[in-house]
């Protein structure tokens, strides 16, 4: 945020007309005597240079008046400046309100990273639900602090049956992650997750949407893993699955408010966990081109997801004002999904449209909901590339 000059403060208004008599030291009057024998007094206003001549006074002196004291003050002085005063006071309060020091970002220098998400973003921990989770699931949700600190990470293990992108972000392939180095991968996201069970059915009884990855986070995880602010990245890659789940759901009848809804218990998620000490760095990402994958080809997800995106950017927008200490980062996976599809050749991609269960590099697809390991190390490097960006 670039720091706004104050204004100066409003200079005390003058009396007008009114002078002070200086040049005559107190307690002694300057007299000078008439022609006549009676005292005739002169008294020499400040900065006129001249004697002003008053009228004989029978042989009195004329004696100058006493200066104001404090109590004495002009009222009208006072009551013409208090409101300046009060005015300017207020300003500078809300100006300094305004600059809330975020903590200094840098990437090379984020130990703790976590995630929460649905299968784009999932890795596989010897605690997991095996090929949807790093540690538990719905039915078995609330881990012991044991559980989580000996898990491990199993390689090669995610929805590109490869390394994904958060694997190639921080590095963190395999093992537990507090022996990764720089960044260490906690990851709580879920295979299948939509946001939020009351809103969408789970695929699955186990399934652990949104909402419950961050609530088991904050029960097993919050008070035993470090998140100094300094240190620590947040990210959030959801709506993927609600998209896609709502194109034949004929309950909702108003998707425009049923987004809401969906913002409103995602956000109230991230809150939550902001509430619990990840206050350091949240970076959104957006939902990807899906529409474009071997499995769909209609309008209708198309429209979802720029609904979707457009009351994201929206709630993101929010989020960023209520949390001015915090830095806010997002991702636009939709756009990059798009670019490298219409630049496939460019990136290497021979075949955008069909999939290969395979480990063959000219294929942009993994199967027919997900992209391949290359498609996800892109991923990587354009976030790095934004994070290092970012740096200071």
């Amino acid at each position: 945020m670039s720091s706004t000059a104050l204004p100066e403060p409003a200079g005390l208004a003058r009396r007008s007309g009114l002078t002070a008599v200086t040049d005559i030291p107190s307690g002694r009057d300057d007299i000078t005597p008439g022609s006549d024998g009676v005292g005739t007094s002169i008294v020499r206003p400040a900065n006129t240079g001249k004697d002003v001549v008053g009228r004989p006074n029978n042989g009195q002196v004329k004696r100058r008046p006493k200066p104001r004291t404090k109590k004495e003050e002009d009222p009208s002085l006072i009551m013409l400046v208090t409101p300046v005063l009060l005015v300017f006071f207020a300003y500078v309060a809300l100006r300094v309100g305004a600059f809330v020091a975020k903590p200094k970002f840098n990437w090379a220098k984020t130990k703790y990273v976590y995630a929460f998400g649905d299968s784009y973003t999932f890795v596989q921990g010897t605690k997991g639900h095996a090929n949807f989770s790093f540690i538990g699931d719905m039915e078995n949700l609330l881990l012991s602090k044991h559980d989580l600190l000996s898990d491990e990470i199993v390689p090669h293990n995610t929805s590109s049956n490869g390394a994904n992108w958060i694997e190639f972000l921080t590095g963190c392939f395999e093992g537990k992650p507090s022996n990764c180095h720089p960044h260490q991968l906690w990851n709580f996201a879920f295979a299948g997750a939509d946001i939020d069970a009351a809103l969408l059915p789970l695929h699955h009884t186990f399934t652990t949407p949104l909402v419950d990855q961050v609530r088991q986070w904050a029960t097993i995880a919050s008070n035993v893993l470090p998140h100094p602010p300094a240190e620590t990245i947040t990210f959030w890659w959801i709506g993927i699955n609600d998209t896609g789940d709502t194109v034949t759901n004929a309950t909702i009848t108003d998707f425009n408010a049923f987004w809401e809804k969906e913002m409103e218990s995602y956000f109230k998620a991230v809150e939550s966990s902001v509430s619990r000490g990840l206050t350091g760095t949240h970076f959104f990402i957006n939902v990807p081109a899906e529409h474009r994958n071997p499995n769909f080809n209609a309008p209708i997800i198309q429209t979802h997801i720029i609904e979707f995106n457009t009351i994201l950017d929206q709630y993101i927008n929010a989020f960023q004002q209520r949390h001015k200490e915090m830095n806010v980062f997002t991702f636009d996976s939709y756009g990059f999904f798009n670019e490298v599809l219409d630049r496939g050749e460019e990136f290497g991609f021979e075949d955008i449209t069909g999939f290969c269960q395979c480990s063959d590099p000219k294929f942009f697809w993994f199967n027919s909901g997900h992209p391949t390991e290359r498609v996800h190390k892109l991923i990587a490097e354009a976030i790095e590339k934004q994070l290092i960006q970012a740096s200071r």
